[in-house]
């Protein structure tokens, strides 16, 4: 689905990202972890477009996508959430998801005045699915809730909607369990599975919650210093004299 080649975001003569080299499978659910200051967001904002890369390649379905801008992946099938939910927040939950979709009738002033019945029926479809979605998150009773109402969990559930509004191929999720008490925790996991089984989502998730990660991810990545430092079933990671040292800042023995 994915594949990153020798990439390099650097900031000045920070190395954020340094030289990182991996593939990310269709219909798996990918786990990149680290600690703090590994370069983990920089990757997923050198993919999504955020940052140009300094350096390197990267291709979606084997074309050629580095340094297109969010917007131009977004339409090619590549979504990503951030680790702060960012909603529209006087706008209801329900609204937050018809906003979605790209190219609306209603985006274009001609069909305001000419085509009026065009942009009836195509926000009666958005309106539909964004139904759909609320009932498939289990929220239909938030959905004329103002978004900046809600919870941090409900925020983070209502963000995995948004990439369901759209055509996605591969969803980047940033800390999905960052602030998310453990019953809503299960509720947002339950929802990626299915996703990812039944519907043929692509997950790559950053996450500090091991358990969490072990629950759900094959393969597991570890990045440390901008680089890759291991990358396997999340036991093996687990196990790996480099990431325990990585994470507690201490050799091992033995």
């Amino acid at each position: 689905m994915l594949s990153v080649e020798d990439l390099h975001l650097h900031f000045g003569g920070i190395r954020a990202v340094d030289g990182v080299t991996l593939t990310i499978e269709s219909n798996t659910i990918t786990g990149l972890i680290g600690p703090n200051g590994a370069g983990k967001t920089s990757l997923f904002n050198a993919i999504a477009g955020v940052h140009p890369p300094t350096s390197g390649h990267i291709f979606l379905d084997q074309e050629k996508i580095t340094g297109l801008l969010p917007h131009q992946l977004f339409s090619r099938g590549l979504v990503r959430t951030f680790q702060i939910a960012h909603e529209f927040s006087s706008l209801t939950v329900l609204e937050n998801l018809m906003v979605v979709p790209g190219e609306q009738p209603g985006e274009q002033l001609l069909n305001v005045w000419f085509n009026p019945s065009q942009i009836r029926q195509s926000e009666e479809r958005i309106r539909e699915r964004a139904h759909e979605v609320l009932q498939f998150l289990k929220i239909s009773h938030l959905e004329n809730e103002p978004a900046g109402n809600l919870s941090g969990g409900q925020k983070k559930l209502l963000e995995l909607g948004r990439t369901m509004m759209t055509e996605a191929k591969i969803v980047f999720l940033d800390e999905v369990g960052a602030g998310v008490n453990r019953t809503l925790l299960k509720a947002i996991g339950d929802s990626i599975q299915e996703l990812n089984q039944e519907h043929g989502y692509t997950f790559c998730m950053i996450e500090h919650d091991i358990d969490f990660i072990t629950r759900m991810c094959h393969p597991v990545i570890v990045m440390a210093e901008g680089k890759i430092l291991a990358q396997g079933s999340a036991e093996e990671v687990k196990a790996n004299r480099e990431v325990i040292e990585s994470y507690l800042g201490r050799k091992t023995t033995g």
